[in-house]
């Protein structure tokens, strides 16, 4: 199998492309803020990313000049909103190298883009010992819906294992593809971990036995390009406010010739070509998937944060949080009693943290009053820290607009978390 994954460092450009996220932070009001009467060190983007002026912006215009409804009205407002909307489908087709806007559905985020394929693909496709394959860094939303849709098939689901530094074992993932396999559901990049899963090459396996390849790139979008095509992945997701745009938005790309086939995932307004009391016809690609009145503000200001990380640039970006991400690394390294977790070789922007005697929850207590925002807990992969023979972890998450200073204030913060209970 090739190993690559689409985004590995060793094929991150060499030239040196420069990117001043003190330039950038002046987009975001949120950063400009105290906590606590210290200056926010915001180091928890892979839970949710801050919000550039223009999608802020975006957003506002749409409500305070545009708001209507979208696709059905024949008025001045409608047409304007529905011409934004479906600028948006355009955008997000771009930024995934769609081949088609018809395979882009725009749905909640990459939660209910899982569930939409698992209920409705799923639902069709799968029956009594047949199998899903996942694997053991799954987030809860790459779990649970599989689980449900198995217990409802009588199907089985597999887990591909990984190793103590968080990397998938594809000798034992490949092993466990065979004839029964009808979906692999895996994600790009691990929130828990950072670790950046060889996607390219598990897809062409998984199609060598005829399943079907569903990527969770809730945490590629925002670090990464998305080459759908070049991937060859059936269906990929992304959330919009992981990538700097709204919450309540997201993408589901698929195959075209896949969606035609899918039944609808839920019906009402939008989604029909005709309906009668004897019977519904349904809408074409994308719109048999979007009933009802969408998130139109949301979509909009995906739209407007597609846009600014374009102009930012993704080669750009990755370069700078490798960078971060080298930095946080050695300066945690050099922490005594601190142990990272994940350490993949190939790895994305985050920094999972546990400190020898020290609750999670605490640090994350005690960092919160040094105006430090990190995320702790199981981060949705209860599975994983049991596999890791841990509870929860401290993350540290990186974004174009960090600073290596930032990370020093990190650091400082956790020798503070340490002072506080050496006494």
């Amino acid at each position: 199998m090739k190993a690559t994954s689409g985004i590995l460092a060793s094929e991150q450009s060499t030239k040196r492309l420069s990117l001043d996220p003190n330039v950038i932070r002046e987009d975001f009001p949120i950063l400009k803020q105290t906590v606590h009467g210290k200056p926010l060190v915001y180091l928890d983007n892979a839970a949710t990313s801050q919000k550039p002026q223009t999608v802020i912006d975006a957003t506002t215009r749409y409500y305070s000049g545009q708001n209507s409804n979208i696709h059905r009205g024949v008025h001045y407002l409608s047409e304007r909103a529905t011409h934004e909307y479906e600028e948006a489908r355009i955008k997000a087709q771009e930024f995934m190298n769609a081949a088609s806007s018809q395979e882009i559905i725009f749905v909640r985020g990459t939660t209910e883009a899982i569930n939409l394929v698992a209920n409705t693909f799923g639902r069709a496709n799968l029956a009594a010992g047949d199998e899903v394959l996942i694997t053991a860094m799954e987030h809860h939303s790459n779990i649970v819906p599989w689980q449900i849709l198995c217990e409802e098939k009588h199907a089985v689901l597999r887990v591909a294992p990984i190793n103590d530094e968080g990397e998938l074992l594809v000798d034992e993932f490949e092993k466990l593809l065979n004839e029964r396999t009808r979906i692999v559901s895996l994600t790009h990049i691990s929130n828990a971990l950072g670790t950046i899963n060889p996607i390219r090459g598990l897809i062409e396996e998984a199609h060598r036995v005829g399943a079907v390849v569903v990527i969770d790139g809730a945490q590629a979008a925002p670090h990464a390009r998305i080459d759908v095509q070049e991937f060859d992945c059936d269906f990929y997701t992304m959330s919009g406010h992981k990538v700097y745009g709204p919450t309540g938005i997201g993408v589901l790309y698929g195959k075209s010739r896949l969606l035609d086939a899918m039944p609808p995932y839920q019906g009402g307004g939008d989604m029909i070509a005709s309906v009668t009391f004897e019977k519904t016809t349904y809408n074409t690609l994308p719109y048999k998937f979007e009933a009802g009145t969408p998130n139109i503000a949301g979509t909009i200001g995906l739209g407007a944060a597609l846009d600014y990380v374009n102009t930012i640039g993704l080669e750009r970006i990755a370069q700078h949080e490798h960078e971060l991400l080298e930095y946080g690394t050695e300066a945690l390294s050099n922490i005594a009693s601190l142990r990272i977790i994940g350490t993949a070789k190939e790895k994305a922007s985050i920094l999972s943290f546990v400190i020898e005697g020290i609750h999670p929850h605490d640090v994350g207590t005690i960092l919160d009053r040094e105006g430090v925002a990190i995320r702790t807990g199981h981060h949705c992969t209860m599975p994983l820290m049991q596999r890791l023979g841990i509870v929860a972890t401290s993350r540290a998450s990186l974004a174009f607009y960090n600073t290596k200073e930032e990370i020093d204030a990190l650091v400082r913060g956790i020798h503070k978390v340490k002072e506080v209970f050496a006494r």
